[in-house]
């Protein structure tokens, strides 16, 4: 997931530990690399500090410095790792990207990251793409995580369903299936949910075992006449599923109360994910959206809109944004 483009405007939630984690530097070697689906690549990270990584589960965010000249992490303060790479001359800076920690193992020293392989064919890839597409054993690189396990915001997790919950709904493209996926398999029993996900093509469907009752439908865009456009998939097949999930009557009210904020309330807005979650209706429906911005709007203002869902109900978060390339 790249996240980069984002402009978070919830409150920060109420954390459930009592020391924030710091945040630091991780030295790390890539380890295995082997293709997961069709246009990701799932990259093993392996170092003797990894077993201090503060893992925080579910969609978990970390960031990814790649190197692309000479710098000495040996000179970086074990505060302020921000400052330190913000300093170092261009041509020395690693570039750096957020993605979801797709699985831990403390006890070997390992970190996965899903990453996909946008526009690597066609010559178009941005440097984390390109640079996962060619990464082998050996090749180093820097993680910036939490340096204690915990939950919550401060761990970079953004899933926080209110308990009450149980009908799920996750939509998401490509950028986002390492987080959903990573999501439904630490889901309880006793939970419905239903993840869409939009896909490049066919190769790209995984196997998901999850303890919830769980519906996984994929959406590939390749087709013979030539791929859908981005979204199109995505956002049919949300607006047919989502009007089955809220029965009528409580529709109709959250509807009129949704109205009262007026259609330009998400101007502006690509992440926001309520700090006082709720549950609506008598499935107790939480939706979780994340993807393209414009597309996850989109998908917010339907379930808003036309289907009455609860703005307090919905977390969206617009991990990219169209005719941008990664990063911008």
């Amino acid at each position: 997931m790249t996240a980069s483009t984002a402009v978070r405007t919830a409150a920060p939630r109420a954390r459930a530990h009592d020391v924030d984690p710091a945040y630091r530097l991780f030295d790390v070697e890539v380890r295995r690399v082997h293709r997961v689906g069709a246009s990701f690549a799932r990259i093993t990270f392996g170092g003797a500090e990894l077993p201090a990584f503060g893992a925080g589960g579910h969609d978990q965010r970390l960031k990814v410095l790649l190197p692309q000249g000479a710098f000495d992490l040996a000179q970086a303060p074990e505060t302020d790792w921000y400052g330190w790479w913000r300093a170092l001359p261009d041509a020395d800076r690693p570039v750096m990207r957020t993605y979801t920690v797709r699985a831990v193992r403390p006890d070997a020293g390992e970190l996965d990251v899903d990453f996909v392989l946008h526009g690597v064919e066609d010559g178009h890839a941005g440097p984390a793409s390109a640079w996962a597409a060619d990464a082998r054993a050996g090749d180093r690189v820097v993680l910036v995580g939490p340096s204690a396990p915990g939950t919550g915001r401060m761990w970079g997790v953004e899933w926080a369903p209110p308990a009450e919950a149980r009908t799920l709904l996750l939509a998401a493209d490509e950028t986002a299936v390492p987080a959903v996926c990573a999501v439904l398999e630490q889901l309880p029993a006793g939970v419905r949910a239903t993840a869409l996900l939009e896909v490049p093509e066919a190769g790209d469907v995984l196997e998901v075992r999850s303890a919830a009752d769980l519906t996984v439908e994929w959406l590939p865009r390749a087709r013979a006449q030539g791929p859908h456009a981005h979204g199109e998939r995505l956002v049919a097949r949300v607006r047919e599923v989502a009007a089955r999930l809220v029965d009528e009557q409580t529709a109709v009210a959250a509807t009129a109360a949704a109205d009262e904020t007026g259609p330009d309330a998400d101007e502006g807005v690509l992440w926001d994910v309520p700090e006082q979650a709720v549950a609506s209706g008598p499935e107790c429906l939480y939706a979780w959206l994340a993807g393209e911005a414009g597309v996850v709007k989109q998908l917010r203002r339907h379930l808003v809109r036309e289907v009455g869902v609860p703005r307090a109900s919905i977390a969206f978060m617009g991990y990219w944004r169209e005719g941008r390339r990664e990063g911008e």
